[in-house]
């Protein structure tokens, strides 16, 4: 994993992100997830992460080496505020410090944002431990999802 890196995804890139978020989100049936199938809107659509590459504020590509392993995309919603919209890695990289290496790219590139926030959903225990393990809290909760959130202090 020491050839890992993020940069900027692009349009060419969109049917390769599009892959690995669907083989990323039906792997979540094995940590609780109601369905073998399924995950949030346009995670297996090429057109859906088209559009978020020109909505968002950001979508990177994950890479180990020159390979696309993952992604994740962010919404800025204030000067100091940031919202992770989404991360998804290939299965075959779960569990490998890919996640937290790749979130910890995301807050040194972004040392003025003061305030992460996410969501998800309350059967994703894997994901759940992940965000805590990163520093996350949950500050709400509905009946289907937490939403967390991370303060960066000076």
């Amino acid at each position: 994993m020491d050839n890992l890196s993020c940069k900027p995804a692009t349009i060419d890139d969109v049917n390769k992100l599009a892959e690995i978020s669907l083989r990323a989100f039906h792997s979540d049936f094995e940590v609780g997830a109601p369905n073998k199938i399924g995950g949030p809107p346009g995670y297996d659509s090429p057109q859906f992460h088209a559009k978020i590459l020109r909505m968002s504020h950001a979508f990177y590509k994950i890479l180990d080496k020159d390979e696309i392993i993952g992604g994740f995309f962010i919404f800025l919603k204030s000067k100091t505020h940031m919202e992770l919209s989404r991360i998804f890695i290939d299965p075959g990289y779960h569990r490998k410090g890919v996640g937290l290496r790749s979130l910890n790219y995301l807050f040194k590139k972004y040392p003025y944002i003061k305030k992460w926030t996410l969501d998800t959903p309350k059967w994703n225990i894997r994901t759940m431990n992940f965000y805590k393990k990163l520093g996350f809290f949950i500050e709400k909760e509905d009946d289907c999802f937490y939403y967390f959130t991370k303060n960066i202090s000076e």
